[in-house]
């Protein structure tokens, strides 16, 4: 299926609501032979060394084949030759377009990167100034080797703290400190997988909100991509991704006068494409967004990156090379390419609208619910009136004016007999890397 362009124009909105483009995917096809893994498979790793025949189709019909896809055109770079990773993805962040991918719908272990859907889910339900006193329960359950960020029993923090904790550190202490804020573990679970579900994430299983690995607990390259994508309509999401390092909260102690103090102690981004590493240096561009490593998953990454006013998502999955920052070197590698290449090749399927937000293919059909994640809590509720209701459920930062612009100019909207799903992606992340740098 060809991709359909998804941007919106904010300077045509006062005077014209024909705001669409069409992009058409070229047939011709790169395949490559899936990489095998060399660990053996685990309870709660894929089942086989290699991806299923009959993968997912959301997306387009070329996301659901094995094997590496790229249409490339007249004067596309080749993609890079040594890459190794089970599976990994190149998306346009703000048209949607995939603009290559490897095995783009296996379901495998995700690691921390888990955590940004666990971030879309609950981002908007606590007040970043709201405390919490943590008790002894909020800590259970927590898994052996977890990543921590230092949480203490009888200590008081704010909501900011404790993102921060699950961003920079990725801490499975805070994860379930806001779990049981959020009405415990299970609840939260259910909650993350009704929000994969309707973000049409649908290769992904959650059993244990942090990540950890759990038998069953899968994702993929593509709904990852997804959880990225709708996070960073958020700006407080953009926030926590794009923060190299931070104060956390210590423990309160007594000095020896018998005065009550608590310091704090700095905590550092492990994403080492966003800090920097020994032979590593961090990615131009970059401003966000998740990394993971555990037993099962091996390394997982989502990064997004700005260059040239194109904005790249690119997520991989477990490289069989075991090198020291191996997936941070392979999403590098396939950033550059797409930066080379965006102009040069048709997609290979697009990045899907949330359900709420999709008007579907009948001409006039509604829509309604919230849309694209945690974009400022936006809702839609316009009944039988989709261009109202996608400008509602596509709020963005800034962009309350532009949306209202688009409602007024529904009428035309409605005209376009496949109701798609518009929606203006722009996210200020080169603001984010000058206050970063």
């Amino acid at each position: 299926m060809p991709a359909l362009k998804k941007t919106a124009e904010s300077t045509l909105l006062a005077t014209s609501a024909t705001l669409l483009s069409f992009s058409l995917a070229l047939t011709a096809t790169v395949a490559a032979p899936a990489v095998a893994a060399d660990e053996k498979p685990s309870p709660s790793a894929s089942p086989t060394a290699t991806p299923p025949p009959g993968m997912s189709k959301v997306g387009g019909a070329q996301l659901g084949l094995a094997g590496t896809q790229a249409n490339l055109g007249p004067g596309a770079p080749v993609l890079p030759k040594d890459l190794s990773a089970r599976s990994w993805i190149v998306a346009d962040a703000e048209s949607g377009d995939v603009l290559a991918a490897h095995n783009a719908h296996w379901r495998l272990p995700p690691a921390s990167t888990l955590k940004m859907l666990f971030a879309d889910t609950l981002l908007e339900r606590f007040p970043k100034t709201q405390t919490h006193r943590v008790v002894p329960s909020d800590l259970a359950g927590i898994g052996p080797g977890s990543s921590m960020v230092g949480v203490k029993e009888d200590e008081t923090y704010t909501v900011h703290d404790l993102w921060l904790g699950v961003f920079l550190q990725s801490g499975n202490d805070a994860v379930h400190v806001l779990s049981a804020m959020n009405g415990g573990v299970d609840r939260t679970v259910a909650d993350m997988n009704a929000r994969a579900e309707e973000l049409q994430a649908l290769d992904t299983n959650v059993v244990s909100p942090d990540g950890y690995d759990e038998k069953g607990q899968v994702s993929s390259a593509y709904d990852l991509t997804l959880f990225a994508m709708s996070g960073l309509r958020n700006a407080d999401f953009r926030e926590y991704c794009s923060t190299v390092r931070a104060k956390f909260p210590g423990e309160t102690k007594k000095n020896k006068k018998g005065k009550t103090t608590r310091g704090t102690f700095e905590i550092h981004n492990t994403n080492r494409l966003l800090a920097g590493d020994y032979g590593l240096d961090a990615y131009p561009g970059i401003a966000g967004v998740k990394n993971g490593n555990t037993t099962n998953a091996g390394a997982t990454f989502t990064g997004v990156a700005e260059r040239g006013g194109r904005v790249l998502l690119v997520t991989v999955m477990n490289p069989e090379k075991k090198e020291r920052n191996q997936v941070y070197k392979e999403t590098a590698k396939l950033l550059d390419w797409g930066f080379k290449a965006s102009d040069k090749v048709s997609p290979v399927g697009e990045l899907v609208a949330p359900k709420s937000a999709d008007t579907g293919a009948k001409p006039g059909a509604g829509a309604s619910g919230e849309a694209g994640g945690s974009g400022e809590g936006a809702k839609a509720g316009n009944g039988s009136d989709p261009a109202k209701a996608a400008a509602a459920s596509a709020h963005t930062d800034g962009s309350s004016g532009v949306w209202t612009a688009l409602g007024i100019a529904g009428g035309a909207l409605v005209l376009l007999a496949a109701g798609v799903f518009v929606i203006n992606r722009r996210w200020p992340l080169p603001e984010l890397m000058r206050r970063r740098r």
